[in-house]
C-alpha cells in the first residue's frame, strides 16, 4: 500500500484515510492507495464496516492538476469506484472541506455519505471544459432527479453540505471530527447488507424519462452558456442517465468526456486554470516575502471608480475613509455606493444587515489629514498627471509613515507620480477596472522605484478584496489598456473603411467576447477616451480616430449621457444604433475622400484579435507582462474576452503563430505601419514556437 493513503480500524471500523496534501488529488498513487486500502479494510476480520475520508483540510478535491494533459496510468478511476461500490461490507463517505469532482464521483461510489456542515460538494469539470467522466453524470442524478444534476454540472457551482443532505446527495450531516461521525454512523448500520448503491437507485431518474426538463435546459444554455462546448454534451450525459441502463450510461458519459478533451475549448479552460495559478509568481518577490499590514484604507475620490474600490475594502472587513472635495460630491458617491448595495439586496445575494455593516465601514470625509492613520491609500481622482502629482504631494505630507500610496490611473507614468513624494519606494499603480466593485481584475503597476513588499502588499490586498491581481510594467496604458489601443484603432478604422459600429460590434460578439469596442467605448465614456487621445497628441503619440473628437464635441460621453456612438432609452444600458452617428461617419468619409467597402465579419474579428496579439508580444519582449499568459488572464477578467478560447496569446497559439504572422504581414501590407510584427512574433514564428513555449522558458 502507498503512503499517500492509509488503513487503520477504530473499533471494528476500519478506516481508509487518503493523505495526499494539500487537497487530497486523486493522482494514480491515490488510486492505487485506494484499491490496496480497500482490499486490506476487506480482508480485515475486525472490520465490520468501512470509512473513507481525507486527511488534513480537506475531503478529496479532484483530479491531480499535475496530471492534466497526459494519458492516466491505471488504475482508472472508475474502477477505483466501481471497486468501493461493490464492496462486500459498507462504506461510508466522511466529507469535511471539499469533495469535488473525482472526489465527489468517489463519495457517489461510496454506499453512504456523511459530511459536516460546513464542507461542500460538485462536479466543477465543465469549468475546465470537460464533464465528469467517472459517473458523476450517471450516479448524481439518480439521486437528485434530473433538473438539480443538470444546473449542479453545467454549472460547475458547489453545493453547501445542508444543502446537499436536503437534495439527498448526503446520508447525515455530523459534527466535530468528520471520521468520529462516520464511525458513529457506520456503527450504527444494520450490516446485514445488501449495501446500497447509487448506480441502482433509479426511480427518480426514471422519472425525467421523456420529460422536456433537458431540452428546456439545452434552450437556457444556448444564452447562459453562448458558444460553450462541454455544457452541452453535459446535457447529453445526464439525459443518456435517463434513457439508458447504468453501464450504457457510463460509456456514453466516457465518450462525450473524450468529444470534450478532443475539443480546443477545454484546451484553452485549462490553459486558463493554470495562468491563474501562475499569476502570483513573481521572480524578485517570492511568496515569503512579507507584505506590510493593511487593516485600515482610504480612498480619494468618490466618484464612479472611487466609490467601487472603497466598496471593495467595506466588503472585505476592511475600514476604509472616502474623501472628497465638496460635500455635495461626497453625499452623491455615498448615494451610489448605497444604491449600489440596495440593488444587491434586492436581488436577495446580501442581506439588509450585512448592507449596514458594509457601510458602517464607509467613513466619508472632506479632510484629507483624515488619512493619516491608513495603511493603504488609493487614489482615483481625475485623470490628468498634473491633478493626481497634486494629491501625490499632499498626501506625501499626511500619510503615516511605510502607508502604501497607490494610483488607480489607467494610463499615466507611475514614476512620474511617484517622483513629486519623498517615498517612491512606497507608490505603486492599483488598476481597478470599472465598475470596480464587480470588475474583478486588478493591474498591480510597478515603478522603477517601487519596494519588493509594497508589491507583495498590493498584490496580497488586491486578493483580499476578492481580485484577480496580475503584476504589469509602467509603460502607457500598461497592458491591458496598452493593448486595448491598437484593437480600439482599427474599431475605428474599419469603420472609416465601410463597417457600422453595430456590425463591428456583433461580429466580436459573435465571435465570443462580451461586448463589442464601440459598446465598450460607450460604458467607459467616450470624455475619457478623448481625454487619453488628446494626451497623446500631445505626446506626439498615436491616438485614434478624429470620430472620437466629433462625438465628444456633440456631448455623446456614451451612456451617461444617454448617447455616444450608439443611442440608449432612459433606464436602458441596451446599445442602439443612431442615424445621427451614420450621418457623423458618413461625413468624415467625404472629407476625407474615403470610398467606403463592403467588411467581412472575418476581417473585422482578425484585425481586431491580432492587434491585440501583436501589442500584447511587445509588451510581452519589454517585460511589461512576466508571461503571455498574464496578458490571457487580464483580457479575460479585464475586458470580457471570452474564457474558452484562453485569452489573446493563447488563441494565437491555437491558430498557429507562423498563420497569425501571414495574416499580420498581409495586414502590413494593405494598411501600412500600424501593422509593424512584433519582433518576438516573428522570432517564434520562425522557430515554429508559441508563446506558451516561451513562458515556459522564462
Amino acid at each position: 500500500m502507498t503512503q499517500v493513503v492509509q488503513y487503520s480500524r477504530r473499533g471494528a471500523v476500519g478506516v481508509i484515510l487518503v493523505e495526499n496534501p494539500p487537497v487530497n488529488a486523486l493522482s494514480q498513487a491515490v488510486r492505487q492507495g485506494l484499491l490496496d486500502a480497500l482490499r486490506q479494510g476487506l480482508e480485515d476480520d475486525g472490520a465490520r464496516a468501512l470509512v473513507l475520508a481525507g486527511g488534513g483540510r480537506t475531503f478529496i478535491a479532484g483530479a491531480d492538476i499535475a496530471e492534466f494533459g497526459r494519458p492516466l496510468a491505471p488504475p482508472d478511476l472508475n474502477d477505483v469506484i466501481a471497486a468501493f461500490e461493490g464492496a462486500a461490507k459498507p462504506v461510508v463517505a466522511a466529507i469535511h472541506g471539499t469533495a469535488l469532482g473525482g472526489g465527489l464521483e468517489v463519495a457517489l461510489g461510496c454506499h453512504y455519505r456523511v459530511a459536516v456542515a460546513k464542507a461542500m460538494v460538485g462536479l466543477p469539470e465543465v469549468k475546465l471544459g470537460i464533464l465528469p467522466g467517472a459517473g458523476g453524470t450517471q450516479r448524481l442524478p439518480r439521486l437528485v432527479g434530473a433538473h438539480v444534476a443538470l444546473t449542479m454540472i453545467t454549472s460547475g457551482e458547489f453545493v453547501p453540505a445542508p444543502k446537499a443532505h436536503e437534495l439527498g446527495i448526503l446520508d447525515a450531516i455530523v459534527e466535530g471530527d468528520p471520521v468520529d461521525g462516520a464511525v458513529r454512523f457506520a456503527e450504527a448500520l444494520d450490516l446485514a447488507g445488501p449495501y446500497p448503491r447509487v448506480r441502482d437507485r433509479a426511480e427518480r431518474i426514471a422519472a425525467d424519462r421523456g420529460s422536456a426538463v433537458f431540452d428546456e435546459k439545452r434552450r437556457a444554455l444556448e444564452k447562459t452558456a453562448r458558444g460553450l462546448f462541454a455544457p452541452q454534451r453535459c446535457v447529453d450525459a445526464v439525459q443518456a442517465a435517463a434513457e439508458l441502463p447504468f453501464e450504457e450510461g457510463l460509456k456514453r458519459e466516457r465518450e462525450l468526456f473524450g468529444q470534450c478533451m478532443a475539443h480546443p475549448q477545454s484546451a484553452a479552460l485549462i490553459h486558463v486554470f493554470f495562468a491563474e495559478r501562475a499569476i502570483g509568481k513573481i521572480p524578485d518577490v517570492p511568496a515569503d516575502t512579507p507584505a506590510r499590514p493593511v487593516a485600515t484604507a482610504a480612498v480619494l475620490g468618490a466618484g464612479t471608480m472611487g466609490g467601487g474600490i472603497a466598496m471593495n475594502f467595506a466588503n472585505a472587513g476592511i475600514p476604509v475613509t472616502l474623501l472628497e472635495t465638496s460635500q455635495e460630491a461626497l453625499d452623491r458617491g455615498l448615494a451610489t455606493i448605497a444604491r449600489n448595495y440596495a440593488g444587491t439586496v434586492a436581488k436577495g445575494r446580501l442581506t439588509q444587515a450585512e448592507m449596514d455593516r458594509r457601510l458602517s465601514l464607509i467613513t466619508p470625509t472632506l479632510d484629507m489629514a483624515a488619512l493619516a492613520g491608513a495603511d493603504m491609500v488609493v487614489e482615483a481622482v481625475f485623470e490628468d498627471m498634473a491633478v493626481k502629482q497634486d494629491v501625490f504631494r499632499r498626501l506625501d505630507t499626511v500619510a503615516k509613515p511605510g502607508a502604501v500610496l497607490a494610483t488607480n490611473t489607467s494610463t499615466l507614468d507611475i514614476d512620474a507620480i511617484a517622483a513629486v513624494t519623498s517615498r517612491p519606494a512606497d507608490v505603486i499603480g492599483m488598476h481597478f477596472f470599472s465598475p470596480a466593485n464587480v470588475m474583478k481584475l486588478l493591474e498591480v503597476v510597478r515603478g522603477s522605484a517601487t519596494a519588493r513588499d509594497v508589491i507583495a502588499t498590493a498584490m496580497q490586498t488586491g486578493r483580499k478584496i476578492g481580485k484577480v491581481s496580475v503584476l504589469v510594467g509602467n509603460c502607457d496604458g500598461f497592458v491591458g489598456n496598452r493593448m486595448l489601443m491598437p484593437y480600439s484603432r482599427q474599431a475605428e478604422l474599419l469603420v472609416e473603411e465601410g463597417a457600422w459600429p453595430e456590425q463591428v460590434d456583433k461580429a466580436l460578439q459573435d465571435w465570443g467576447m462580451a461586448m463589442g469596442p464601440f459598446a465598450m467605448g460607450d460604458l467607459a465614456g467616450v470624455d475619457v477616451t478623448w481625454r487619453i487621445r488628446q494626451r497623446r497628441l500631445a505626446e506626439g503619440k498615436a491616438a485614434g480616430s478624429p470620430l472620437t473628437d466629433r462625438l465628444y464635441l456633440m456631448d455623446r460621453y456614451g451612456q451617461k449621457t444617454g448617447a455616444g456612438w450608439f443611442r440608449y432609452e432612459a433606464g436602458s444600458r441596451t446599445p442602439l444604433p443612431d442615424d445621427v452617428v451614420k450621418r457623423m461617419i458618413e461625413n468624415h468619409r467625404e472629407t476625407h475622400q474615403i470610398q467606403p467597402r463592403a467588411i467581412s465579419d472575418e476581417e473585422i474579428v482578425k484585425r481586431m484579435i491580432y492587434a491585440l496579439v501583436n501589442e500584447g508580444a511587445k509588451a510581452l519582449e519589454e517585460g511589461m507582462a512576466l508571461r503571455a499568459s498574464d496578458i490571457d488572464v487580464i483580457y479575460l477578467y479585464g475586458y470580457g474576452f471570452p474564457a474558452w478560447r484562453g485569452g489573446p496569446m493563447h488563441y494565437a497559439d491555437s491558430v498557429g503563430l507562423p498563420t497569425v504572422l501571414a495574416d499580420i504581414r498581409d495586414f502590413q501590407q494593405r494598411f501600412g505601419g500600424d501593422w509593424t510584427p512584433a519582433p518576438l512574433l516573428e522570432r517564434l514564428a520562425a522557430e515554429g514556437s508559441s508563446f506558451a513555449a516561451h513562458d515556459r522558458r522564462r
